[in-house]
């Protein structure tokens, strides 16, 4: 969890500080003159010889510890995400560590625009990297760790970080999709985890099997016909342009919930695998709730087909011909090209 805040509390028992690649501390003009020592002391002897390390740790006290993170200059910004990633990883089985206190004045690029940046992207890798899954799990591993970043432009800082804590929420919902087991997760249940979503504005349709049917969108159908599973095509529209008129955004993604290549059986090993063959459409789904919580200034839809591609007495069979939404006829000659078939 990231927070903003307007002082750096020095007693407490973990601190961070950004520190420039040529070890200069001089932003630091407002840091106990103690801690101050110690990090110039340990940058001398370590930063020259530690090139490509970039995160440094050292204990100054039993009961105090700090962490200097090397930022060189010119990063681009999935470097500085990667390096808030890094970050996690150092300290995600530190149970003792709860809460680090990061000192938010960077200062040494005497650039307020990049100094900003370079606080966010690093926050959002590492939120991003705190992602876990662990609903099932009868031993929960996982527990919170806060991160809190002291700036004079705290307010600002909270502000503009709404943008990327947004994306973060629609990618974690992505993953939690994707990560959901197939038995848990299948078409039915996947439509009633996108109909949450009207609550953020979104305009959700759902379109069963009959009325998919009466359209003729015969390749998606055939798909999850060897399912005991309904299929469901759903459409999730986000108006937020200034002009209502303004022509949407369109994204598509498959969603098949589980892809056992139908009579064209998948060999069994990796099988369980075949749960993520719905990332495709938990990526749009994801990407809604995104463009919805930050209330995006654009027109867009997003379209996912949910099925599950399964062997049956009704399955669909290599020969079979079925025709498309557009009025196309297609030949099955192998009912493990089922994609093609959803996003037809």
């Amino acid at each position: 969890m990231i927070n903003f805040v307007r002082n750096l509390v020095t007693t407490d028992p973990n601190l961070g500080f950004f520190i420039p690649e040529n070890g200069d501390v001089s932003h630091l003009s407002t840091i106990d003159k103690n801690i101050k020592q110690t990090i110039s002391k340990f940058l001398s002897s370590n930063l020259k010889f530690s090139k490509e390390k970039k995160i440094f740790s050292l204990d100054i006290s039993l009961n105090q510890k700090l962490f200097l993170v090397i930022i060189e200059k010119n990063l681009k910004t999935y470097e500085l995400n990667l390096l808030g990633a890094n970050f996690k990883s150092l300290i995600s089985n530190e149970k003792k560590i709860k809460k680090i206190n990061f000192f938010g004045n960077i200062n040494f690029f005497k650039n307020k625009r990049l100094e900003c940046e370079i606080i966010k992207e690093f926050a959002y890798g590492f939120e991003l990297k705190s992602y876990n899954f662990e609903k099932y799990k009868t031993q929960k591993k996982g527990f919170l760790q806060e991160i809190f970043f002291a700036s004079t432009d705290y307010e600002q800082l909270k502000k503009e970080y709404n943008y990327l804590s947004s994306v973060k929420k629609g990618v974690y919902l992505t993953r939690d999709l994707i990560s959901e087991p197939p038995n848990k997760l299948f078409p039915k249940k996947y439509v009633d985890e996108i109909k949450k979503l009207s609550s953020l504005g979104l305009k959700v349709k759902i379109l069963d099997e009959k009325i998919m049917k009466t359209l003729g969108m015969n390749a998606l159908l055939g798909v999850g016909q060897g399912s005991t599973k309904e299929s469901f095509l759903v459409t999730i529209e986000w108006n937020g342009a200034t002009k209502k008129s303004e022509q949407p955004l369109a994204f598509v993604g498959k969603g098949v919930c589980f892809d056992t290549g139908g009579i064209s059986l998948k060999p069994a090993r990796f099988m369980e695998e075949m749960k993520y063959d719905m990332a495709g459409s938990a990526v749009v789904v994801g990407l809604m709730k995104s463009l919805a919580l930050r209330k995006a200034k654009i027109n867009a839809v997003g379209v996912v087909g949910l099925v599950e591609n399964m062997p049956g007495g009704n399955a669909q069979r290599p020969g079979d011909i079925v025709k498309s939404y557009s009025g196309k006829t297609v030949e099955i000659l192998n009912t493990d090209a089922e994609g093609r078939l959803v996003l037809a």
